[in-house]
């Protein structure tokens, strides 16, 4: 269970050609917007496609972006646009993860730059994200140094995203998008609606809340039996910013409207 002192912690495992993860990516994305700081959102790497294929052609590759369009077709999607360039078709997943974590290094700003444009380059506009040159290209267009992009092939880099992906079959993730929540680490397999996970947090926070609440109001009752020189003040140990009852309790409320 998550302290009401701490966010609610979840972690995503993802790859950057799988469509169903553009789709969850967009949904968590939302989900951050709307928890703000209560949420933490930890991303890691997933190889739905470890090592290349041979023998893949590109006009194999056109046909199967055609089922893109089963996840284009919920009603909070991002745009998904068949394969309509001669780039491709990409080797694998390593390529693209191994970017992100290079950006990653960089600060959470830069990977979430780096992460929603290897997305959106690759299922909105037909660019191949396992190619160095594309690569390179869509670094500098979300303003990140050049020489940082050598992270990439640290072997340091490496280690992390095939450590991440070994995990994830550990915990027993056989699919992406794949959602866990620390403190109830069951995975979750397959982009759920937003609506799914948006009543998931709430509710860890409505809990977390109610047990705030109580610890709360207790001090307070033990501090208003017991003598004080700050007699007359509510709550003279709330410094601004902090989590008083009546924050506590408000808290709550707007977590149970969303269960």
């Amino acid at each position: 269970m998550t302290d009401a002192a701490s966010p609610v912690h979840l972690v995503v495992w993802s790859d950057y050609l799988c469509p169903w993860c553009y789709l969850g990516t967009a949904r968590v994305e939302r989900l951050a917007r709307e928890f703000g700081d209560a949420l933490h959102v930890e991303w890691r790497a997933f190889l739905l496609r470890p090592t290349p294929q041979e023998g893949r052609s590109l006009e194999r590759f056109r046909a199967y972006t055609q089922s893109w369009l089963r996840p284009a077709a919920e009603p909070d999607a991002p745009t998904f646009v068949p394969w309509a360039s001669d780039a491709g078709p990409p080797s694998h997943s390593v390529p693209a993860h191994l970017v992100a974590k290079a950006a990653a290094a960089l600060g959470p700003d830069a990977f979430a730059a780096m992460h929603r444009r290897l997305l959106r380059a690759y299922f909105e506009e037909s660019r191949d994200v396992t190619d160095r040159t594309t690569q390179a290209e869509l670094w500098r267009e979300v303003g990140l140094p050049d020489d940082a992009l050598t992270l990439a092939d640290a072997p340091a880099t490496r280690a992390t995203v095939l450590r991440e992906h070994h995990e994830a079959l550990t915990a027993g993730v056989t699919g992406v998008p794949a959602v866990m929540m620390v403190g109830n680490d069951v995975p979750t397999l397959g982009a759920m609606p937003y609506e799914t996970y948006r009543r998931w947090i709430a509710r860890v926070l409505d809990r977390a809340c109610r047990k705030r609440g109580a610890r709360i109001a207790t001090r307070r009752r033990t501090r208003a039996a017991a003598p004080s020189r700050h007699s007359g003040r509510i709550f003279p140990y709330a410094r601004e910013g902090s989590c008083t009852v009546e924050s506590v309790f408000a808290a709550c409320s707007n977590a149970r409207q969303v269960k």
